[in-house]
C-alpha cells in the first residue's frame, strides 16, 4: 500500500470507495501492491519484519551518512571562514617593529594553511557526494536505496567527518592561540602567555571527550553486532527444528501409508 500519510489515505480511500469495493481509486500511484511511494517529508512506515531486512540497514546508513556530511559542509564552511577573516584582519607590525618570533609567524601561517586546506577537502567531499545521497533520501524509498553510493563512498565520508569536527578543530584551538600569541605579544607577554595557559586545560578536556565518544560509539557497535549475530544464531537454530520437525513428519507420514 501506498504511504503518503495516515489520514491522507484514509481519506483517498473514502472519497474513491464510497460504498462498493470494485470501484477504482484515481490515486495518484498506479500500483499501490507494488511501491511505496511518499509524497511528503514523513518518513516511510516500517512494520517489524522490514526493520531486520538489509535494505533497512542500509537505508539507516544512508541517513547517518547524510547527517555526518551535513554537519560536515556547516562546520567546515564557518570555520575556514573565520581563518580566512583572522588571517586578513590581523595587523602585523614590521619586522624592526616587533618582538614577535619568526617562529611563531611561521607557524601562524602554516597553521592557518593547514586549517583552510583540511576544512576545504572535507567541504569539497560533502558537497560532491552529498547531493547523490539527498536525491535517493528525498525519495523516503527503501527500495532504492541501493542507487545511493554511501557505501562505496562510505571512506570518504569518514574522512570528511574525521576532517571537519576532530583534526579541524584541534587546527582551529591552535589557531586561536597562535593568533593571540602574534596580535597581543609586542603589547604583553602576559596575555600571549595566558592563551597559552588556558589552551592546554581547553584541548586536554577536548582530546578527552573525542576518545571518549570514540570508544563509546565502538563499544555501541560492538554491541549491536554481537547481539545481531544472536539473533541470527537463534533464526538458525528454529530454522533447524523447523527442518527436523518436517522432518519426523514425512517420516510418520511413510510409516502410517506402508502400514495402510
Amino acid at each position: 500500500m501506498s504511504v503518503w500519510s495516515a489520514s491522507t489515505v484514509g481519506n483517498n480511500y473514502h472519497y474513491a470507495h464510497p460504498g462498493s469495493r470494485d470501484s477504482h481509486s484515481n490515486n495518484w500511484c498506479p500500483n499501490l501492491n507494488k511501491h511505496k511511494c511518499v509524497m511528503s517529508g514523513e518518513t516511510p512506515i516500517q512494520t517489524d519484519d522490514a526493520l531486520h531486512t538489509p535494505a533497512y540497514l542500509s537505508w539507516r546508513k544512508l541517513q547517518l551518512s547524510r547527517a555526518k556530511l551535513k554537519a560536515s559542509s556547516k562546520t567546515s564552511a564557518l570555520l575556514s571562514g573565520f581563518a580566512m577573516v583572522a588571517m586578513v584582519e590581523v595587523q602585523l607590525n614590521p619586522p624592526s617593529d616587533t618582538r614577535v618570533p619568526p617562529a611563531m609567524l611561521v607557524a601562524f601561517t602554516v597553521c592557518t594553511t593547514l586549517l583552510v586546506a583540511v576544512h576545504m577537502l572535507a567541504l569539497m567531499i560533502s558537497t560532491c557526494i552529498l547531493p547523490n545521497i539527498e536525491a535517493i533520501g528525498n525519495l523516503h524509498s527503501i527500495s532504492l536505496v541501493h542507487e545511493s553510493p554511501h557505501e562505496r563512498l562510505h571512506w570518504y565520508i569518514e574522512v570528511a567527518w574525521a576532517f571537519s569536527t576532530l583534526l579541524g578543530l584541534i587546527l582551529f584551538l591552535v589557531e586561536i592561540a597562535i593568533l593571540c600569541w602574534v596580535k597581543f605579544y609586542d603589547l604583553s607577554e602576559t596575555a600571549a602567555w595566558s592563551a597559552c595557559v588556558v589552551l592546554i586545560p581547553v584541548m586536554i578536556v577536548f582530546l578527552a571527550f573525542a576518545i571518549h565518544f570514540y570508544m563509546s560509539l565502538a563499544t555501541h557497535k560492538y554491541e549491536v553486532t554481537v547481539t545481531g549475530i544472536k539473533e541470527l544464531e537463534l533464526l538458525k537454530e528454529q530454522i533447524e527444528m523447523g527442518d527436523h520437525d518436517g522432518r519426523m513428519n514425512n517420516m510418520t507420514l511413510l510409516d502410517q501409508s506402508r502400514v495402510v
